[in-house]
């Protein structure tokens, strides 16, 4: 599997996050990850908080109990709207330096999300990512709805996704 990697730095938590933290949960122990073969596609549905993972033309997996932006229903429009994108993309490289556990990069704004959010003056937004939890939790998982737009999973899940999804991986999400 070819993944292209780009660093980034690690995002500055202020105290106000640093307490949230501290009161996050920790998840019962979840059940390990199976060994996945190369996923061919991903299928994400927001509402059940569900993930479809596909190889050889048949659905091999399905993650469970995903996390999304603080405002999950309806699609990404803007920067900061905290909403996670809705159509087809892919996942085009890995970041295994950010600032949670591992990440895979979603190729939105496409142009169309671009433009949109250009005609109403505004950004589209950016760095929407499959991630695993802060890396400044040090165990189980942030509770509810938390991400800026982003799909969070667990730990042991992003890092099964890492070595199962190359570059390229198209991923549809549906509301």
């Amino acid at each position: 599997m070819k993944r292209t990697t780009i660093l980034l730095g690690a995002a500055a938590l202020s105290l106000g996050a640093m307490a949230f933290l501290a009161q996050a949960q920790d998840a019962a122990s979840e059940a390990p990850m199976p060994t996945l073969p190369e996923i061919e596609r991903i299928v994400v549905d927001k509402s059940d908080r569900r993930m479809e993972l596909y190889a050889g033309g048949r659905l091999v997996h399905v993650i469970h109990g995903l996390q999304l932006g603080d405002a999950p229903v309806g699609p990404k429009q803007f920067e900061g709207d905290e909403r996670t994108p809705e159509g087809h993309f892919t996942i085009d490289y890995g970041n295994p330096s950010s600032a949670y556990h591992l990440s895979l990069h979603i190729d939105y704004p496409r142009p169309e999300h671009v433009a949109y959010a250009k005609s109403q003056g505004r950004s589209a937004g950016g760095l929407i990512m499959i991630h695993g939890q802060p890396n400044a939790l040090p165990a189980g998982r942030v509770p509810g709805d938390w991400t800026d737009g982003c799909i969070a999973v667990s730990n042991a899940q992003i890092e099964a996704l890492w070595e199962a999804v190359p570059d390229g991986t198209p991923i549809e999400i549906r509301a």
